[in-house]
């Protein structure tokens, strides 16, 4: 493994539970603060970074509703949980020295900036960390199609997924002890398959625009430096 980071801009995308760590729900500060110093290490790699954050350690959209309550309004619950994670992660970056903007998508000023894509790309310039809030801004979106539509409009280099396990498998394979780890994959793959790498809508986004996409574990310290430097972990999904 070198020390030349291979990207220059990349984007991060945590699910809200990753944030949970093992209590299942809410915020555990040692997981937000483990998460912040790895990204100190890569911002002072002089590698710009972005999050999106998931908001399923607080409320779950589509969840709710299956259960009866109405999509959108589900929806719009689950954005302003991503905004909470967002605003945690922010602290906890602040405390590692790292200068953090949270933009919303959906406006409320008191907390965050609007998402203004110039405005984002020149806070990433300045060497800023810039968390995306709110998803979209729009119900029926994952927060993985915000990612891939985020890394678009700032032209990020790559979306770094960080998930539970180290990459992308036939089957689950906490559940599945026959589950086969793939190296490598192209996006037709992921949605031939049905793979959960990402939501198909994310999936057709990246491989529209040709971002690829690298699916890693959180758990393991150091990893985001790893996949930044070039270290073949996890598995990345990418063009034929």
């Amino acid at each position: 493994m070198g020390t030349t980071p291979q990207y220059r801009r990349i984007l991060l995308k945590l699910s809200g539970e990753a944030l949970a760590g093992k209590q299942g729900y809410g915020i555990d500060p040692d997981v937000i603060a483990g998460i912040a110093a790895e990204v100190r290490e890569v911002i002072d790699l002089g590698v710009e970074v972005a999050l999106v954050i998931g908001g399923g350690n607080i409320f779950r959209g589509v969840a709710a509703a299956s259960k009866g309550m109405d999509r959108a309004s589900a929806d719009y619950m689950g954005m302003l949980a991503t905004v909470m994670n967002s605003l945690a992660m922010q602290d906890a970056l602040e405390k590692v020295g790292v200068t953090t903007r949270v933009q919303s998508a959906i406006d409320m000023q008191q907390v965050a900036e609007p998402y203004i894509r110039r405005r984002a790309v020149r806070h990433l310039e300045k060497g800023r960390v810039v968390i995306f809030g709110a998803g979209t801004g729009n119900p029926y979106f994952t927060t993985d199609t915000a990612a891939s539509l985020r890394a678009m409009e700032i032209n990020a280099e790559v979306i770094l997924k960080a998930t539970k396990v180290d990459g992308v498998y036939s089957a689950d394979p906490l559940k599945d002890k026959t589950a086969v780890k793939f190296p490598s994959l192209t996006y037709i793959d992921v949605l031939k398959k049905g793979l959960q790498v990402m939501d198909a809508t994310a999936i057709s986004l990246c491989m529209d625009n040709k971002l690829p996409i690298i699916v890693f574990d959180l758990n393991s310290r150091g990893n985001i430096r790893k996949v930044v430097l070039g270290e073949q972990i996890g598995t990345i999904v990418k063009g034929a």
